[in-house]
């Protein structure tokens, strides 16, 4: 009985030392999440600039943060809501106010308008992420040692970019977004890269990805890419569907792609935060 008992008490402190000794921040948490959410505000020399942070008020340690970049539609509910699930992981999360003043694309043509600046211009997009970083390292539940950025879309292309500029974050995810941009540098860029794209996107054409792919190679860069099959452009919105219907524009909403992208994000996470 006492050999029993000793393999049993064995069993338990090794189980508590995994968990122990577990990086991710969903499993540190031992409180049911109290989910905070606010805007905040900041700016550069050019525009006032509105983000959105949310975090577990729940837990006072500090915690990885994670920059999260809209589609060309601008800062709306949809990634207010990825804001909200990441600070349920246990993430620090900030919806980067890139178009800034309140401005929203309420079509494509006025999207498009919002959004070519920023392609035109990576000086610029560098300029309103840095703004926001800068903010979100400001707060006390920051860990400022571990950084990534996600983005959708316009953000996905810009993700990619902030980490082509040398960005220092530890690691950069990119959903359904334009993958060539700024031109690949071994000396600038040090975020791992994970992309998640859909097979059928057909505003990112296969010659795109197999660039993309051909520059990342030559630099040695780390990076992974997911290619989900039958996933169309902006296939992580649930809204895409209805929006692709009411401007005939070759997006939809794919479930499968979207909880898929959204588990290679976390195991992403998982390992560039260890």
């Amino acid at each position: 009985m006492r050999y029993i008992t000793s393999i049993i008490c064995a069993a338990t402190l090794f189980l508590s030392a995994c968990n122990n000794n577990s990086s991710t921040p969903e499993k540190e948490m031992t409180k049911t999440p109290v989910i905070k959410a606010e805007d905040v505000s900041y700016g550069t020399d050019s525009a006032k600039l509105t983000g959105f942070v949310a975090y577990d008020s729940a837990s006072t340690v500090k915690r990885p943060v994670v920059l999260i970049i809209h589609e060309w539609w601008g800062l709306n509910d949809y990634v207010k809501s990825r804001a909200k699930q990441l600070a349920g992981l246990g993430y620090l999360a900030i919806a980067v106010d890139m178009y800034g003043d309140g401005k929203m694309g309420n079509d494509p043509a006025e999207a498009g308008k919002l959004a070519t600046p920023f392609y035109q211009n990576p000086a610029l997009a560098k300029s309103r992420f840095d703004a926001a970083l800068a903010k979100i390292k400001t707060y006390a539940q920051a860990d400022t040692t571990k950084i990534a950025a996600i983005g959708y879309c316009f953000g996905g292309a810009m993700v990619l970019n902030m980490a082509r500029l040398g960005e220092q974050l530890n690691g950069v995810v990119s959903f359904h977004g334009n993958l060539v941009g700024v031109p690949a540098d071994k000396n600038l860029l040090k975020a791992k890269i994970l992309v998640c794209h859909g097979a059928d996107d057909q505003f990112v054409k296969p010659e795109e990805v197999a660039t993309f792919k051909k520059q990342m190679d030559s630099i040695g860069a780390d990076y992974t890419f997911k290619q989900y099959a039958g996933a169309t452009h902006a296939f992580s919105n649930p809204a895409a569907t209805e929006w692709g219907q009411k401007f005939k524009i070759p997006i939809a909403y794919n479930a499968a792609a979207d909880s898929t992208s959204w588990n290679d994000m976390k195991d992403f996470f998982g390992k560039i935060f260890k």
